[in-house]
């Protein structure tokens, strides 16, 4: 019976120092890797964050109690300046300004009802809160609320800057 105590206490010391290796770093690791090398950082002069807007003091579309347009059956007409845009310029966030409202837009490729998804966040206008899809159609973009009402309609006028009318009557600008 003696010999099993002394297998057993030699077994346990065996596995106590293995364990205590592995902890301290012994045994086959590998070494600690290398910090990762850095680039310097670069200098220079960064954009403003409101690069695109319009200058300081201009009004984009002013407050008004503008008759409401239907832009379903009046569309606001193509201007000779618009540019040619795909379904990928649209992506992304945008800021977004119309009747003195300043605001952000984000458009995905996701299908929504009457084409792909859209949401505004920090808006305080009812129509633009609404907003939940857009499509494009030629060189037009048109944003619409959920069940499907055109709410504005808009052209690009730089690969940056798109402008238009809302149904409300006022004008309405995305920019990045």
């Amino acid at each position: 019976m003696r010999q099993y105590w002394k297998v057993a206490l030699a077994v346990g010391l065996v596995v106590t120092t293995a364990g205590c290796q592995r902890l301290t770093g012994g045994g086959n690791y590998a070494a600690p890797l290398p910090a990762t090398p850095t680039t310097p950082v670069g200098q220079g002069t960064l954009q403003p964050i409101d690069a695109g807007a319009p200058p300081p003091g201009q009004i984009v579309s002013e407050p008004t109690t503008a008759e409401p347009v239907n832009l379903a059956t009046n569309p606001v007409p193509e201007p000779s300046a618009a540019l040619e845009i795909g379904r990928s310029d649209m992506l992304g966030g945008w800021k977004l300004a119309a009747g003195g409202d300043n605001c952000m837009a984000f458009m995905t490729l996701t299908s929504w009802e009457g084409g792909y998804r859209a949401n505004t966040r920090g808006c305080n206008s009812p129509s633009l809160k609404g907003i939940s899809a857009w499509s494009l159609t030629g060189k037009q973009v048109v944003l619409k609320a959920a069940g499907g009402d055109v709410v504005a309609q808009l052209y690009a006028t730089s690969p940056t800057q798109f402008n238009g009318q809302m149904s409300t009557g006022g004008q309405i600008s995305l920019y990045r």
